[in-house]
């Protein structure tokens, strides 16, 4: 129960702040000449967006944020996720897949996978919220969760794979719980 609360105390941080850009500058700045990301507010939106893109870009997941007004954006997988969102804070961001079913698009899969954000796994809910909010069925959670620490050590951005929580680059224990601050 203690966890649940936890998480969802982490919710509302998320939900009134957001996550800020962490990654390097030089992507920041290359970014603000790319296009922003498209707002998805309807399943309209949603098949007007993925029928007009390549067919093989169908097959893997696009880039996503999820704006601070719970609006969910898409872009070509290879962009950026601070592109997409403006250069402003977030509630998520990661990858998200679609496929054809017999009712229209439904989510394939998707994650927290942005190393520009470095979201929380907790931001699930703001994903499912802005998918319910465009009339397209969110499942259960994300399908590949990443778990984001930054070294204390060395001060970068980490991935934690298979709950071994050392920083790759220095060797320092990672902290447990999410630390990239608001």
């Amino acid at each position: 129960m203690a966890g649940g609360s936890r998480f969802r105390q982490a919710d509302r941080l998320a939900a009134v702040e957001g996550y800020a850009y962490v990654g390097p500058d030089d992507i920041r700045a290359a970014a603000v000449d790319q296009p922003p990301g498209t707002p998805v507010r309807s399943p309209a939106d949603l098949d007007r967006w993925l029928t007009a893109r390549p067919r093989a870009e169908l097959a893997e997941p696009f880039t996503y944020v999820v704006d601070l007004t719970g609006t969910l954006c898409l872009a070509p997988r290879r962009s950026e996720h601070v592109a997409c969102a403006s250069g402003a804070r977030v509630l998520a961001a990661g990858e998200i897949g679609f496929e054809r079913a017999r009712t229209g698009w439904t989510v394939r899969e998707s994650s927290n996978q942005s190393t520009g954000y470095c979201p929380d796994v907790t931001c699930w809910p703001a994903l499912a919220s802005a998918l319910h909010r465009a009339g397209l069925p969110a499942p259960e959670g994300f399908t590949h969760e990443v778990v984001f620490r930054r070294c204390e050590g060395c001060g970068e951005r980490a991935v934690v794979r298979e709950d071994d929580y050392v920083c790759v680059l220095c060797g320092a224990r990672l902290p447990g719980k999410w630390n990239f601050g608001r």
